[in-house]
């Protein structure tokens, strides 16, 4: 017997829809009810609209309005009052549930951080192209280091000492003409009515300064 025909034998849809209600205890539009006993009840909207109307006027379910939509649930003063013991069971499953529902939502919160870094973290192929470029510059820098140890025109720390001496005693020198031709030029130029300047771009004198030389602070 095809399942339709079952339903037709229970009592129609009134009674499939009855039955559907009691057991989930929870408001359904018609909408909902159609969707989720369609497939296994093979019932049509028309028929659960119509099912669904004619309970409520049994007064069989209850029927609320909410807009343009109507919600139909169980009428509570029909079911079977919970004893006791099924009360105090339902609260402890109310509670495992609830530690279980924390013990997800904690899950969740670690896994949502973790997809939080996974995402500002490079992909398998950036890493695998950054790994190719430093692979390279690490050849290169192996190559150039290579090249250094093998030449054979090292500077001995003696060698570098006596250039630092060199340089050192030329700098002197060079500070000590710059004053004594700053000195000199002063001394020419005393009571001159152009300054310094204008008579350097006369004579076509050139300091350091027009070259961008600038003579080092200190010994």
């Amino acid at each position: 017997m095809s399942k339709a025909r079952e339903a037709a034998a229970g009592g129609g849809a009134t009674a499939v829809l009855l039955r559907y209600l009691q057991e989930q205890n929870r408001p359904y539009s018609a909408q909902d009810a159609f969707g989720n006993l369609q497939r296994d009840h093979g019932l049509g909207k028309a028929a659960v609209v119509k099912a669904l109307e004619q309970l409520a006027q049994q007064g069989r379910v209850r029927e609320k309005a909410y807009g343009k939509q109507k919600i139909y649930f169980a009428d509570q003063e029909q079911l079977p009052a919970a004893s006791d013991a099924e009360l105090r069971g339902l609260d402890g499953e109310i509670a495992a549930r609830s530690a279980q529902l924390q013990a997800l939502q904690q899950s969740c919160r670690q896994m949502e951080a973790e997809l939080k870094d996974l995402s500002s973290s490079m992909t398998t192929p950036e890493i695998t192209k950054e790994i190719e470029a430093l692979r390279k510059d690490c050849a290169s820098c192996t190559e150039k280091l290579e090249r250094i140890k093998s030449a054979t025109n090292h500077v001995t720390p003696e060698e570098k000492e006596k250039v630092c001496r060199e340089q050192q005693l030329y700098r002197r020198e060079w500070r000590r003409r710059k004053r004594m031709a700053t000195e000199l030029l002063d001394a020419i130029l005393e009571g001159y009515p152009k300054s310094k300047k204008q008579f350097f771009e006369e004579v076509g004198i050139e300091t350091d300064e027009d070259h961008g030389v600038v003579l080092p602070a200190t010994m």
